[in-house]
C-alpha cells in the first residue's frame, strides 16, 4: 500500500510540475544555465523575458535547449503584422515551444503571425512554436485600464481579447489567473491559459496587482503558471519549487 500511495503522489508532482514554467529573469548565461540545471527535473519548462533575451540575444535559447527543456519566448511582439509576422518567422527558426503577442494588436495582426510561423515550420520541417497572445498584463489593475482610454469592464476586456486569438487561430492567452475560470469558459477546455501573477501563500506579490495562488489559479483554469521571483530570488531556488509542489498537490 505505501508502494502504491508514493507512486501516486509522485505521478501528481510530476504533474503538478508540468504546469510551471519558471521566469528566468537574470540578465546573465550563467545564472541562467545554473538555474535550469538547480531546477530540472522536476521543472521543464522555462520563460525567456526581455531581461535575458537583451542581454544575452538568441544565442541563450540555442544554449537552454541544448539543456533539454522547454523554452517560452516572452517577448510580447506588437506592432504592425508585417513585422510582427516577420519576428515570428525568425522566432519560429529558433526552436522556441512557446511565444507571445500582444492581442490589442488586432486581427490582422494575429492571423498574419499565425500564418507566417505556421508556414516557417512547414518548410524548416520543424514543429510549430504555441502562438499565445497577451491579455492585459498582471500589473494592471481596473484604474490603469481606464487611464490607458479603455473603458470596458477589466474582466470583460480580457474575454474579448481571449476570443478574438481563439478566432484567429492561436493556440491560448496569458492572463491573469482572476480571469482564467471566464476564458476557460468562453474558449473551451483546449486552449492553453498561461498564468502570470502566481503567488504562493508564503511570497509576496512585488508588482502584481491581480493575482492568485498556485492551487488556487489551476483550479480556476490555467494551463501553465509563470512563476519568477519566488524561485530565482529564493536563498534555496529547488526548496522554493518543493514547497510549490507541495502547496499544489495537498
Amino acid at each position: 500500500v505505501g508502494g502504491v500511495l508514493k507512486e501516486h503522489e509522485e505521478r501528481k508532482k510530476q504533474e503538478a510540475a508540468a504546469k510551471i514554467i519558471v521566469a528566468l529573469d537574470v540578465d546573465k548565461e550563467a545564472e541562467a544555465y545554473a538555474l535550469v540545471k538547480l531546477l530540472s527535473p522536476p521543472v521543464n519548462y522555462y520563460k525567456v523575458g526581455m531581461k535575458l533575451f537583451t542581454a544575452c540575444g538568441p544565442r541563450v535559447i540555442t544554449a537552454l535547449k541544448d539543456l533539454g527543456v522547454k523554452i517560452f519566448l516572452d517577448l510580447k511582439f506588437h506592432d504592425i503584422p508585417h513585422t510582427v509576422a516577420s519576428a515570428a518567422e525568425v522566432v519560429a527558426r529558433y526552436g522556441v515551444d512557446m511565444f507571445n503577442i500582444h492581442l490589442s494588436g488586432g486581427r490582422e495582426m494575429i492571423r498574419a503571425t499565425v500564418e507566417a510561423v505556421r508556414e516557417t515550420a512547414a518548410k524548416q520541417g520543424m514543429p510549430r512554436p504555441l502562438i499565445i497572445g497577451v491579455t492585459v498584463l498582471t500589473s494592471f489593475d481596473a484604474r490603469m485600464l481606464k487611464e490607458a482610454g479603455i473603458e470596458r469592464n477589466l474582466p470583460q476586456y480580457v474575454v474579448s481579447l481571449a476570443l478574438t486569438g481563439l478566432e484567429c487561430g492561436i493556440d491560448g492567452v496569458v492572463a491573469s489567473p482572476l480571469e482564467a475560470e471566464a476564458i476557460r469558459a468562453k474558449c473551451g477546455e483546449d486552449f492553453l491559459i498561461v498564468t502570470p501573477g502566481v503567488r504562493p501563500l508564503w511570497s509576496a506579490r512585488d508588482d502584481q496587482q491581480r493575482v492568485l495562488t498556485p492551487r488556487q489559479a489551476i483550479k480556476a483554469g490555467a494551463s501553465h503558471l509563470v512563476i519568477g521571483r519566488p524561485i530565482i530570488k529564493n536563498p534555496s531556488p529547488e526548496i522554493a519549487i518543493e514547497k510549490i509542489l507541495a502547496e499544489m498537490t495537498k
